[in-house]
């Protein structure tokens, strides 16, 4: 029995020691009680245990009585009597100020319960159970836990008072409050907190404990639950309710909601509407999956913000309560976070796709410390060994809903051209950037001024090599007009004066589609040669007088007018007088001559014959100013001045012509306008000196303006008439997606801007590098590189590429090993297209996307929303398309149904002429 007593009592003090719980059983002797409470007591202190607090006295006396070793002594302390620690026995909240030693004793749980099971607990009273918590590396007992007022949102006067340890993480207190308030399941809520200074702030990692949240004992803690309709009660209050009344009752088919154009955010309502088509991306949202994963420390992410910015427009649009939302909340939060996208300008919709897949990937990365790997290269090894190797390197720094869905891997093979060595590495990827085709040849738009005054300018579209020069423009144009290519001088016009003169050996690529080209017919040249009979071009603005007057009325402002002219003036008439009669016959088409009852008497000058208006019976039209056809952003262009191919200076012999000749003419003849010397700009006038006439070429018709008034017609001046080749449209062959993708995978040479350090050679070279395609992932992004960029131009490639809405198969492209048994793995389905109507500067983005739970295809152009048919997706436009592999799951087949109006960009006339440009 001694035995079996000595057994018992180690078995006692062993469970003690591991603060089990004990299994109940007679009471032991006193001095095994002695030893196995007194064991406990002295273990240390571990993070997260549960002690006890005893009354002290009562301590005291159970001591006592286990010393004295007399079990019928009338010191028998009787129950655990810790009334003396109680403020009141309703909520049996502790006395203010209770200290270890002298108010109480601390015990762990298996001496707690070994007591309770000896002697009892006084009715009625909790045990004191309080929780061992680490501050600042100290472990000490939380006797005082924190005691917060939970309310909910919906009803801020009815509070419920708990209480919680520090070391509680803030989902204890969220679900605590979800069982206080009976939240069903299904609801979403989370937490607010209301701050010393009356503000409310939002709790946003639940995963920390209430310490590190710093919430203090008395602190109002607010539970707000989801509206149906996906919004947040707090945004309503905050004037941001996505709901109209006439909205408060509808119900439409999830996933079927517009998106508000908050000012040029067309570019990521397209991109949102394209994300949120992707099925497992959005269940992934809807299931609050995201929850769990949220990353508040990444210093590479958003603190989680743009995941639940994103998660509440999700919730929203999938709600079925709105026919659009207002997407301001999370346009406020990816400007916060990326400023290029702060304020209202046009953006592109691959840029931000790209920055929210970054964002949203870093937000729920799974790896909350990143460690450090090495890049691998392949050494020789094996392909197979190399990516895998990869791949598991990427994931151990990169593992999100994200990398599940959208990131494949690609095999990059650099080799030097000078020592042959191969590097071979494996690279992760989230979407391809594939090239179009390109075209080597352009259509540029010409305006051609003939020097016959009797004939309008003629506007032409000429197909000329896109590497060519000024000379292939005057070749092309020479062709419909018949005039030598040598007798042609081409400009560029900005604002009313000459932005550029080009000489023949000037590139075409210094054009853009935008600007405004005149080329000129002239029977002479700029830089004549000394010594030749040539005729001398001279550019010539039109200015005309304002009344606006300075302070002393001295002044008088001049403005450019109309187009600027580049006339062949013979050199035996280069004077003043000669300029003036030459200009007023170049003119004679929109200037009428003064008659005779105007005019002073004087007999008629010297080349002033008797040519009439010769306007033709041409149909009028109005000619596109300059000023009237550059965008707004161009004025920085005009602000500039013109580029040194207008400023060249060239010797116009002026000196034995100009100099010695006087104007105004010594003929008193009636003047319709005024000549003067002036700069390139056509803004300062000059003198005759010889310098400055050298130096200063450009003249100036300066008119008054009623003598304008009476005697140019602006109206004929504008006019201009079109060639045929402008009716014409530009032939191009439709490329076929595959084709894009195998230019992607085709070998180039790197640029001389982005060289690659050859280990062998020990030098940067201009190596040769080939992508290939070693894994796909579930969703395949593919983005048309249709913007090219440019040192001298910038456009937009509108060439009709052709995808398949179903069974778009990769298996000739993928160069990993494949299994023939499964060929969906390598077969994808459409489910939405991002588009791009319009050009480089002022384009509109829209969407197609197909709904992931009715399989029926929408049209999404910002809160407009139709159903479409699938005939209707592929357009020139399409710009981002998303492809679903077919093992992921493959969508029902779509009903038919109409599809949204026909852009203006994709109309055609129903027999237009073709004007090849391949």
């Amino acid at each position: 029995m001694a035995a079996v007593a000595a057994d018992s009592a180690a078995a006692a003090v062993a469970a003690v020691a591991e603060d089990r719980e004990p299994q109940h059983e007679a009471m032991p002797g006193l001095d095994d009680q002695w030893r196995q409470i007194e064991n406990g007591r002295e273990r240390p202190l571990r993070a997260g245990e549960s002690w006890f607090l005893v009354e002290q006295h009562w301590y005291k006396r159970w001591e006592v009585y286990v010393q004295g070793g007399d079990r019928d002594a009338s010191t028998f302390p009787g129950c655990i009597n810790n009334a003396e620690l109680f403020a009141d026995k309703i909520n049996w909240h502790l006395r203010e100020g209770l200290l270890e030693g002298e108010d109480y004793v601390l015990l762990p749980a298996a001496a707690w319960h070994y007591l309770v099971s000896w002697y009892g607990l006084e009715h009625g009273q909790p045990p004191i159970e309080r929780k061992v918590i680490e501050l600042s590396n100290i472990q000490k007992v939380e006797v005082y836990p924190l005691e917060l007022l939970l309310v909910q949102h919906s009803d801020m006067e009815t509070a419920v008072t708990v209480q919680f340890s520090h070391s509680d993480s803030l989902d204890l207190v969220l679900s605590t409050a979800r069982e206080q308030f009976l939240v069903e399941p299904q609801e979403d809520t989370r937490l607010w907190i209301k701050t010393s200074e009356g503000s409310l702030d939002r709790l946003y990692n639940t995963h920390i404990s209430l310490l590190d949240a710093s919430l203090e004992t008395g602190q109002l803690v607010i539970m707000e639950t989801r509206n149906k309709d996906g919004t947040w009660p707090s945004a309503q209050l905050c004037g941001m309710n996505n709901m109209s009344e006439e909205d408060e009752d509808f119900q439409g088919q999830p996933g079927i909601c517009g998106l508000t154009n908050l000012g040029n955010t067309c570019f990521m309502n397209s991109a949102l509407q394209c994300l949120s088509n992707v099925p497992q991306l959005t269940e992934y949202f809807l299931n609050n999956r995201y929850l769990e994963e949220l990353n508040f420390r990444n210093p590479l992410g958003m603190k989680g913000e743009l995941a639940e910015a994103y998660a509440d427009l999700v919730k929203q649009a999938w709600s079925g309560y709105h026919r659009s939302i207002v997407p301001s909340v999370f346009k406020n939060k990816v400007g916060h976070f990326a400023s290029q996208f702060l304020g209202y300008q046009q953006h592109d919709s691959q840029e931000l796709l790209s920055f929210l897949l970054d964002g949203l990937h870093e937000d729920l990365n799974r790896v909350k410390k990143k460690e450090y790997v090495e890049l691998c290269n392949a050494a020789g090894r094996p392909d197979q060994e190399v990516a895998q190797e990869a791949w598991q390197n990427h994931k151990r720094r990169n593992d999100s809903v994200i990398v599940d869905t959208f990131h494949g891997l690609f095999k990059s093979t650099l080799v030097c051209p000078d020592c042959g060595n191969v590097s071979v590495t494996f690279d992760p990827f989230c979407y391809l950037s594939v090239p179009l085709p390109v075209y080597h040849k352009r259509v540029l738009e010409v305006f051609f001024v003939p020097m016959d005054p009797r004939r309008k300018p003629e506007q032409h579209r000429v197909v000329v090599p896109k590497k060519g020069n000024i000379s292939d423009l005057c070749v092309a144009l020479s062709k419909h007009t018949g005039v030598a290519p040598d007798k042609m001088i081409v400009a560029d016009v900005f604002s009313h004066r000459f932005y550029k003169l080009y000489q023949l050996e000037d590139p075409l690529s210094g054009i853009l589609d935008r600007d405004d080209i005149f080329a000129y017919e002239v029977s002479g040249r700029i830089e004549p040669i000394e010594g030749s009979r040539d005729d001398i071009v001279v550019p010539v603005y039109l200015r005309e007088r304002t009344p606006t007057r300075d302070f002393n009325n001295s002044y008088y402002g001049l403005i450019l007018f109309g187009h600027p002219l580049l006339v062949s003036v013979p050199r035996d008439r280069f004077s003043w007088e000669g300029l003036y009669n030459i200009l007023m016959y170049r003119l004679s088409r929109y200037v009428t001559k003064p008659t005779s009852d105007e005019d002073d008497g004087e007999e008629k000058g010297e080349g002033e014959e008797d040519d009439e208006d010769s306007s033709s019976d041409e149909e009028k039209e109005e000619m596109p100013g300059p000023s009237n056809r550059i965008s707004p952003q161009d004025s920085e262009q005009e602000q500039a001045g013109p580029s040194s191919g207008a400023t060249r200076r060239c010797p116009f012999l002026l000196d034995n012509c100009l100099r010695t000749s006087h104007w105004p003419p010594r003929r008193r003849r009636k003047q319709l306008f005024t000549l003067q010397t002036v700069n390139s700009n056509g803004t300062s006038d000059r003198t005759t000196s010889p310098e400055e006439v050298q130096t200063q070429p450009y003249i100036a018709m300066d008119w008054e303006p009623e003598m304008k008034r009476r005697y140019y017609d602006e109206a004929e001046a504008e006019g201009y008439v079109k060639h045929d080749c402008v009716g014409y449209m530009i032939k191009k062959t439709p490329v076929q997606l595959q084709e894009c993708i195998k230019l992607f995978t085709t070998v180039e040479t790197l640029e001389k801007e982005n060289p690659w350090y050859c280990s062998c050679c020990k030098q940067h070279q201009l190596a040769t590098k080939k992508l290939d395609l070693w894994m796909l992932p579930e969703v395949l992004i593919i983005h048309l590189k249709r913007f090219s960029f440019s040192k001298f131009s910038r456009e937009k490639l509108d060439t009709l590429v052709q995808f398949p809405i179903r069974d778009l198969d990769f298996s000739e492209f993928v160069i990993k090993p494949q299994n023939e048994s499964a060929p969906e793995l390598y077969k994808y389905d459409l489910i939405a297209v991002s588009n791009h109507y319009g050009g480089m500067r002022d384009g509109h983005y829209t969407t197609f996307a197909c709904n992931k739970d009715s399989g029926q295809w929408h049209y999404f152009d910002d809160n407009t929303v139709s159903p479409v048919n699938e005939n209707q997706i592929e357009s020139k436009a399409a710009y981002v398309l998303f492809y679903q592999r077919q093992d992921v799951g493959r969508r029902q087949a779509q009903p038919g149904s109409s599809g949204p109006p026909v852009s203006p960009a994709s109309s055609s006339p129903s027999n237009p002429e073709f004007m090849d440009v391949n």
